[in-house]
């Protein structure tokens, strides 16, 4: 096999493997595969910002689901569609500054949020009212699993007790050290991390005890907890540690909870977290196995994908 494609995980009482990459349908279409929307993009001058949701959208479509959709501000949907031919854009409604307009982004949003699979909220969303808006009515009225990366988690930090909010809907959250601090500090947690590992596991524990979620506590070893159970990946390499790598992991993990979480697979969303942070990782690890440790940037993260899916499959 071309990869090894064994990861490491620790849960609960003891070492509990990655969960299995499910069979790909021979006989299936795009929409057997699910769809994925992300929801980001900023144009609020003098920040534009484009490249995080592309990204997300890419590696989602790299790791299998049948459509990718990108919910941008206006002014950046033709810009997207020619980085990425694949997706198909939405075009969020501005004002004269470049903010989005809540109220209608919700008539844009609400249509689409019954079609599709997974939904991906805050690749480069910048921050403000009308984003900090935007996130909370997500939380409240998105029927599909939603993965909250970057500015919406900034956005539930700036929102008083943000739990209540979630009305049913299940929720990924997926902080990096500095963004699970702030969200800490929103609920009267216990903020400092550290580097000790067992630290970061009850981190992540409480705070997926506290939302009722599944958290994805990124870092060199990332730590994926749903508040009972907690898995610690060991693939992955220094080479991560760039700009768009985390919103890859955003669109992977969203691409195998529109394809495997619900039925016939029905995997748990614990467990499609896990399997999308095994596939980031190794991943990373097959790009920096004949390139190095830096210098990876977020498309060839993408480009890895399929063959790491084969060689889970096969393996």
């Amino acid at each position: 096999m071309l990869i090894d494609a064994r990861i490491e995980g620790v849960c609960g009482h003891g070492t509990q493997p990655c969960p299995e990459l499910p069979a790909r349908d021979q006989l299936g279409h795009k929409g057997t595969f699910g769809t994925v929307v992300v929801i980001g993009g900023c144009v609020v001058l003098p920040r534009v910002m484009l490249g995080g949701p592309v990204i997300a959208a890419r590696a989602a479509l790299r790791t299998g689901c049948g459509l990718a959709q990108l919910a941008l501000p206006e002014p950046l949907v033709i810009g997207a569609l020619a980085a990425l031919e694949s997706a198909t854009a939405h075009a969020l409604p501005v004002d004269s500054h470049g903010s989005l307009a809540p109220s209608g982004c919700a008539e844009v949003l609400d249509p689409i949020l019954e079609q599709c699979d997974a939904v991906v909220v805050g690749p480069a969303l910048g921050g403000g009212d009308a984003i900090d808006q935007i996130v909370v009515r997500l939380l409240s009225h998105a029927t599909c699993p939603l993965i909250i990366d970057a500015d919406a988690l900034n956005a539930l930090a700036r929102t008083s007790d943000f739990p209540r909010d979630i009305r049913g809907g299940e929720v990924i959250l997926t902080p990096h050290p500095g963004e699970y601090e702030r969200l800490a500090r929103a609920l009267a947690l216990d903020p400092l991390l550290g580097g000790d590992e067992s630290r970061r596991r009850a981190a992540a524990d409480v705070l997926a005890q506290r939302v009722g979620c599944v958290v994805v506590l990124k870092g060199a070893r990332t730590i994926v907890s749903d508040g009972v159970h907690h898995w610690s990946a060991h693939a992955g390499t220094p080479a991560l540690a760039t700009g768009g790598s985390g919103d890859a992991l955003a669109g992977v993990i969203a691409s195998v909870v529109a394809q495997f979480h619900r039925p016939p697979c029905a995997m748990s969303l614990f467990d499609c977290a896990r399997l999308g942070v095994a596939i980031h990782g190794l991943a990373a690890r097959a790009w920096s196995s004949r390139v190095g440790d830096a210098g990876l940037l977020a498309c060839e993260l993408c480009e890895e994908i399929p063959a790491v899916l084969t060689a889970l499959r096969v393996g």
